[in-house]
């Protein structure tokens, strides 16, 4: 189904992987839209929004995994970057603005609760807390009636063209190797990159309140159901084995040393509860995501297929 006619959208980020599904995806509904580079040091004025409806924010500096970035450059890439586009926004004739936040800005760790927009923030990496710093600039400035402005906070993100987490369990699971984490009861909220493109069509379209909005498949999984998915999808037996949480820490932490791909940190991310509701978008929207959890990421392991 095509979309309504509108005015064109300006993409920030738009060479990424979120960009680069966005773009496939508007082409196809009928939507008109072109990139913006934008750095800390970019100069702009309201001229350069001349003639767009909508700006979708998706810049920004992601996760660090080897942990060498500094502060500062998370800072420009996600704050001062949000801060000047957003300060364009306002004083431009553009009407709405989507900007791409992250449940990292509210909790790295949210434990065994269903984290909705009203669990208070409290990040712990500078990647949520710059990316938290930005939501509270664009809601700490005043705009008219006639402005839109939307914060979304995806968790994890996958799709074709993801090279994460993901992307090395399929590994794994093509090659052979057992899969050592079955130990690890867990539920884990993932995000189709096709349902946050949905989502992003929607607030282009469409009249949808403003406010923050967390975004989310509907269905959270388990570690051991998604490799049990990987497994289904490339005909290679599951090979799920349970070794003691203690071994699997240790190994992790000999990770962070040697500068393995397992580490610590990617131990965390395949592992912890984390749960996300998108009760508030969906209810705002009036309707459910268009791709099932199980469905997403069976379409993602797919498209690792024809990358190899």
């Amino acid at each position: 189904m095509k979309f309504k006619e509108t005015k064109k959208v300006l993409i920030t980020g738009g060479r990424g992987f979120v960009g680069t599904n966005l773009s496939y995806y508007l082409k196809k509904n009928g939507i008109d839209f072109s990139f913006l580079s934008i750095r800390a040091d970019t100069k702009l004025d309201s001229s350069v929004l001349n003639g767009y409806q909508t700006i979708v924010h998706l810049s920004g500096k992601a996760h660090d995994l080897k942990k060498s970035s500094l502060y500062q450059e998370y800072y420009e890439a996600n704050f001062s970057t949000t801060k000047k586009l957003f300060d364009v926004f306002v004083r431009s004739d553009a009407s709405k603005f989507v900007f791409i936040s992250s449940v990292k800005a509210v909790s790295d760790n949210p434990g065994n609760i269903i984290m909705t927009e009203d669990h208070f923030p409290d990040p712990v990496t500078d990647y949520g807390k710059t990316k938290l710093l930005a939501e509270k600039y664009v809601l700490s400035q005043p705009i008219t009636n006639d402005k839109r402005c939307y914060i979304l906070r995806p968790c994890m993100i996958h799709g074709p063209g993801n090279k994460g987490n993901l992307n090395l369990l399929y590994k794994m699971a093509v090659t052979g190797l057992p899969f050592p984490l079955g130990a690890f009861d867990n539920q884990r909220s993932f995000l189709t990159v096709e349902n946050l493109c949905f989502v992003i069509c929607q607030l282009i379209t469409r009249d949808i309140a403003s406010g923050i909005y967390n975004i989310a498949d509907e269905t959270p999984l388990s570690i051991t159901r998604l490799m049990e998915i990987i497994s289904e999808e490339t005909a290679k037996p599951s090979r799920i084995l349970h070794v003691n949480k203690k071994i699997i820490l240790l190994l992790a932490r000999l990770g962070d040393i040697l500068h393995f791909p397992f580490n610590s940190e990617r131990l965390k991310k395949l592992t912890e509860n984390y749960v996300i509701s998108s009760d508030k978008l969906t209810e705002a929207l009036k309707c459910k995501l268009p791709v099932s959890a199980e469905d997403g990421l069976r379409n993602t392991i797919k498209s690792f297929a024809h990358d190899l």
